[in-house]
């Protein structure tokens, strides 16, 4: 029982400590967006962010937990192996979004990442059906951010 909440721990704390080191590194990006940048009309307010966000990496961390207790470690690893690189993908995402401002390659990374996410609930699916489930809102979330992204492009070129 221990070791198994260690485990969980383990995977949340590491999924938001990402995304922590990613708000901290893209903390000044976000104030010359929102100041500087045309947003589309649809754009939620940036507290939605702030919920939502932490709520998505405790969702990653706890799916890569349970595939990580519940998988033979032959069937987890293509799952564990597709969590680090879509976690990758999403800190870079933010980096080149905001302070770089580089959105339309911003919005070709968010397109690779969204595959990641799709192909790790994919994996997870094949070792624990409920770690795979947990991942929906994040898909729905990136889809969301994708289209965001590519107005926000398109508004500020």
């Amino acid at each position: 029982m221990k070791k198994r909440l260690k485990t969980y721990l383990f995977w949340i704390l590491l999924s938001e400590a990402v995304g922590i080191l990613a708000a901290i590194q893209t903390q000044e990006g976000m104030i010359r967006f929102r100041e500087a940048a045309v947003q589309p009309p649809f754009s939620p307010s940036p507290i939605l962010f702030t919920v939502v966000w932490p709520l998505l990496y405790a969702l990653m961390g706890f799916g890569a937990a349970r595939v990580w207790l519940a998988a033979p470690r032959c069937e987890r690893q293509t799952g564990i192996n597709l969590f680090f690189a879509q976690l990758i993908f999403q800190f870079f995402w933010s980096l080149l979004f905001f302070n770089a401002g580089a959105y339309g390659l911003s919005f070709y990374w968010l397109a690779v990442l969204w595959v990641l996410i799709l192909l790790m609930i994919l994996a997870f699916g094949r070792a624990d059906r409920a770690a795979s489930l947990l991942q929906i809102p994040y898909l729905l979330w990136v889809t969301f951010a994708g289209v965001l992204n590519f107005a926000v492009w398109r508004l500020n070129r």
